[in-house]
């Protein structure tokens, strides 16, 4: 064939050409990733939300809070790590011969971790600034068993009651055990109670688990 009657595109038609090229990439890689999307959206849906220990480093139970969270925002990861709660409880401590209701760490240098774990999270929990590891055996991740959710109270918990404002009631557990004090508010959603007691000389509002106190009958 002779030169003259080969046919050579223009600059307008390659430029078209390629930008049609393009497109039909770009098409494909959308495609890939939707399914990608989809699959990783169906290995998510087939975990389970649990709970989980993790120790820290003494001390860094803020900071490895507040770092995990910024793990969980940096790498999109709401969908696998819902809640990371450091577990408090009430105690009364006397100062210079006062006694006073403050809140300590329940367990120092741990945090507790609701999420749906995988393999795949590992390194971004265990390398998170503060945190040393998963408690479990040998490390590995070992979920806390319902039982133990119930009496560390991560969940709500509903409970059936017929105590309601102006009750005298007796709290049955924790720092006030044995307490005895009359109920001012019942939030039953939450399953807590507001109670005011007698405490270091004057009337003291207290919030208590509706699980915690118990109706004195009259």
């Amino acid at each position: 064939m002779e030169d003259k009657d080969m046919i050579i595109p223009n600059e307008g038609e390659t430029e078209m050409a390629s930008e049609q090229a393009n497109i039909e990439q770009d098409v494909h890689e959308e495609r890939e990733l939707s399914e990608d999307e989809l699959g990783y959206k169906e290995f998510v849906d087939s975990l389970e939300e649990k709970w989980y220990v993790l120790h820290t480093f003494s001390g860094y139970e803020n900071v490895a809070k507040e770092n995990l969270e910024t793990v969980v925002e940096k790498f999109n990861l709401q969908d696998r790590i819902f809640d990371v709660v450091i577990p408090m409880e009430d105690v009364v401590e006397e100062k210079n011969g006062k006694k006073k209701l403050v809140q300590r760490k329940a367990m120092p240098c741990y945090i507790l971790v609701k999420m749906k774990y995988a393999d795949d999270l590992w390194h971004n929990v265990t390398r998170t600034r503060g945190i040393t590891g998963f408690v479990g055996p040998k490390g590995r991740p070992l979920a806390l068993t319902e039982e133990e959710v119930i009496k560390l109270r991560l969940e709500k918990i509903k409970v059936e009651t017929d105590i309601a404002v102006g009750d005298r009631v007796e709290i049955i557990e924790g720092a006030l055990n044995s307490m005895i004090g009359s109920v001012v508010s019942v939030n039953v959603e939450e399953g807590v109670a507001s109670v005011s007691v007698e405490m270091f000389g004057r009337d003291t509002i207290v919030d208590v688990q509706l699980s915690q106190i118990h109706k004195i009958q009259a």
